[in-house]
């Protein structure tokens, strides 16, 4: 556990008792706050009361004298659509509101520092697609070569449980828009920036907000040093910003399918290989077409980003391109669950929007595409130019008449059930062609996470095996 400085005697409020708003509250305690809490539901409430947490109604406003400030979860909208009617009450009375990422980078540096020989650092990730994947990659790469590391966030363990750090150790954090939005401190030691799509726009009030939510990781304390996707305009935008010149070294440019030279430092994957540049001259080349745990351009983008990161620390090319190739995958992103008779099953169930599904889909070929569920507005009209590769498309959940309606000539079949299409595409499927479970919607239709869709998938395909 991280104890949270400079709150001593304090009376802090925490919304929201999951998983980050428990951590949050025992963290808060631990560096010598009061710490009241409040859930809408009943039930947690009546949990926290047996579990010795002081439960206080912030919905009044008798229960706020003397509250110090407000820490939310990420989960609880703040500004869109409109904000939860506690976090509404704070902002009409003074009430600073933050939430755990913000008390994390205020309290992660400690006066042990001071004996240490290296300071301990932190890597933060934001972006649309790739996030996890990258996190997890960057993670890897530490740890196999040798440096003491540990991982959280958006993924894994939520900062305030993470352990204090020790000397060398890099932290590495995936951050979702949700959690930089309303963190009152950010300052990571490099940041990273994936991709931008469209993604939670009621939560950000449209696209602009999203990205300024992204934006806010470089923005608040600004970063030693900045990894940069620059495949869309608010990448390219970003970089500018950040850099004093094309030569400004702080800035890593990153890229999949851009050749980037003339740049101060650049990492880019073409064709497969992925190169280093510094100051316009190659300085490093790496194969990418046998990582088997980063298939398609998508996941070379997610190499592109962790090997900068990674060289950003001072980890050699050498000990990356070995930590690529015993990389497996996450869970649900383009992994690899079997091959069967000549046939490969992948479970990319965490392709929950367009833009994710394009990427899984552009990675394969002669594909059996399990796709639908809780579709997303604009549907998937804009998946027209990458169904080339698709001999057919079973469609599931919700949306599957209404997907039917937009792929055009494609072939397909209403499967409705994630059992009916694996059987399908079982019985149809031909050597040499893969089964992708890229749904481009939502699971909540059928199943409560994108996990559990993608784990009743991989489950099928394991009773397939001979």
């Amino acid at each position: 556990m991280i104890p949270v400085q400079g709150i001593e005697n304090q009376t802090i409020a925490v919304l929201g008792l999951g998983r980050s708003g428990r951590a949050t509250a025992a963290a808060l305690a631990e560096g010598g706050a009061k710490v009241v809490v409040w859930d809408d539901g009943a039930d947690t409430r009546a949990q926290a009361e047996t579990d010795g947490l002081t439960v206080l109604d912030l919905t009044r406003d008798a229960n706020w004298d003397g509250v110090s400030a407000l820490i939310t979860s990420p989960g609880i909208p703040h500004l869109y659509p409109k904000p939860h009617p506690v976090i509404a009450k704070a902002y009409e009375l003074g009430v600073p509101v933050d939430n755990d990422i913000g008390l994390f980078f205020r309290s992660f540096a400690t006066r042990d520092w001071d004996q240490f020989d290296t300071a301990p650092r932190v890597i933060a990730i934001t972006g649309s697609n790739g996030k996890s994947t990258t996190t997890a990659l960057i993670h890897h790469i530490l740890k196999e070569a040798g440096r003491p590391t540990q991982i959280g966030g958006n993924i894994g363990t939520g900062v305030l449980s993470l352990e204090p750090a020790i000397d060398g150790e890099v932290v590495v954090l995936e951050l979702s828009s949700y959690q930089t939005d309303l963190a009152r401190a950010l300052t990571p030691d490099i940041a990273v920036f994936t991709n931008l799509s469209p993604d939670h726009l009621d939560r950000h009030g449209g696209p602009g907000g999203y990205f300024a939510a992204k934006r806010r990781l470089f923005a608040e304390g600004g970063p030693d040093r900045a990894v940069i996707g620059v495949d869309e305009v608010e990448g390219r935008y970003l970089a500018d910003q950040l850099a004093m010149g094309p030569a400004d070294d702080r800035v890593i440019r990153i890229s999949s399918g851009q050749k980037l030279e003339r740049f101060g430092w650049s990492v880019f994957a073409r064709k497969g290989f992925l190169s280093e540049y510094r100051k316009g001259r190659q300085v490093a080349s790496l194969d990418l077409r046998e990582v088997t745990g980063l298939p398609g351009e998508h996941n070379h983008q997610n190499a592109a980003a962790a090997y900068a990161a990674t060289r950003a620390v001072g980890i050699a090319p050498r000990e990356i391109e070995r930590a690529f190739h015993s990389f497996t995958g996450l869970p649900h992103r383009s992994q690899t669950i079997a091959e069967i008779d000549g046939v490969r099953w992948v479970n990319d169930s965490k392709a929950t929007n367009v833009d994710a599904a394009a990427k899984a889909l552009t990675a394969f070929q002669n594909i059996r595409w399990i796709a639908g569920g809780m579709g997303k507005d604009g549907g998937i009209e804009a998946l027209a130019p990458h169904l080339g590769q698709v001999v057919k498309a079973y469609l599931i959940g919700h949306s599957a008449r209404d997907f039917a309606l937009q792929i055009g000539q494609t072939p397909y079949e209403i499967a409705e059930t994630m059992d009916q299409a694996v059987a399908r595409a079982r019985a149809e499927a031909q050597p040499g062609e893969t089964v992708l479970l890229a749904p481009a919607a939502a699971s909540f239709d059928q199943y409560p996470n994108f996990e559990k869709r993608g784990e009743h998938f991989t489950a099928l395909v394991q009773a397939l095996k001979p």
